[in-house]
């Protein structure tokens, strides 16, 4: 673990791994001894609002981690399934626990010490940090190491590279296999236009009929895409990538690929007045991203590293 032995902290993980890896990369990047607990809230809890549950330390399903003293010096949670927990936490500590929680809590904001939200949350309040897009585990140092490790594999592919992060469907988009075959066009164009090659990674959401699809179009180009098994190449694909594809429905990856300083374009915009939709707007106006059209083009901007700005914001909130 990354660590600070004189704080330490528990990351309250409900195994999703996108909110799982804010929590545990801010803890990093507060350089606390931080200790993953596993929580499985079980019914009727886990369907009620946090402010209804009767006794959050043990209202847990099997295959969860035991919530006991001693206490922690923080703990740290995204979500809403871990809420209560961590509120329960705090008071059970005597409020020497310090409760950090990302993204909006939807409950009365006193309940925490520091909350770290996007902008797109509309969260306001004393103590409340907001960001432009998710905070993350990206480092240089995670980026460069995979790019040692697995380089090697894809040395024989012509660039420039073109990494594909695809996610898949939520409320908000649609990604199947119609949504598949006009990124396929996309992506044939700007193949052969650079004489490039296609790095893929897809995300335990996406459609494997819409994998296909891309795969069958672009059978004449240069592809690589990660069938899942060994280790996932994601760090490796973003480290090595000239220009960035991003599909839509993840705050989390587009993110990511803007911590690299690359060229990020987003595949799915719908002009939707959603909060998706007002997060991917002010990247673009603030030269992030650009819509992805097919057509390749390079720009600058300062990478994203809004992980590093909330933690030295909390620092400063808590006096370390």
């Amino acid at each position: 673990m990354a660590g600070n032995a004189q704080r330490t902290a528990w990351v309250l993980s409900n195994g999703l791994v996108g909110m799982d890896n804010q929590s545990t990369g801010l803890a990093e990047a507060l350089e606390l001894d931080y200790t993953v607990k596993h929580l499985v809230p079980v019914a009727p809890w886990k369907y009620l609002p946090p402010n209804l549950w009767y006794s959050p330390l043990t209202q847990l399903g099997l295959g969860s981690d035991a919530l006991v003293a001693p206490w922690p010096d923080v703990v740290i949670g995204t979500g809403r399934l871990n809420v209560a927990a961590s509120i329960a936490i705090r008071r059970a500590s005597g409020g020497h626990t310090v409760n950090i929680r990302i993204q909006h809590p939807r409950v009365n904001l006193s309940h925490f010490d520091v909350v770290v939200a996007p902008e797109h949350d509309h969260c306001k309040g004393r103590h409340v940090i907001e960001t432009l897009g998710a905070v993350n585990r990206m480092t240089h140092a995670h980026l460069n190491d995979a790019v040692q490790r697995l380089s090697n594999r894809y040395a024989h592919l012509p660039r420039p590279y073109i990494t594909l992060l695809m996610g898949g469907n939520n409320s908000q988009y649609i990604l199947d296999q119609a949504f598949a075959g006009r990124l396929a066009r996309k992506l044939g164009h700007a193949l052969r236009d650079s004489g490039g090659s296609l790095l893929m990674t897809p995300s335990r959401r996406t459609d494997p009929a819409a994998v296909q699809v891309l795969r069958e179009n672009l059978s004449d180009y240069p592809v690589e895409i990660w069938d899942g098994t060994g280790e996932n190449p994601y760090f490796s694909y973003l480290g090595l990538a000239d220009y960035v594809v991003v599909t839509a429905d993840s705050v989390n990856m587009v993110s990511e690929a803007c911590y690299t300083g690359k060229p990020v374009f987003v595949e799915g915009l719908t002009g939707q007045n959603t909060k998706f939709e007002r997060f991917h707007r002010s990247l673009q106006q603030q030269g992030y991203t650009r819509s992805f059209t097919g057509a390749l083009s390079s720009w600058q901007y300062t990478p994203l590293d809004e992980t590093s700005r909330a933690a030295q914001q909390i620092k400063h909130v808590l006096g370390w």
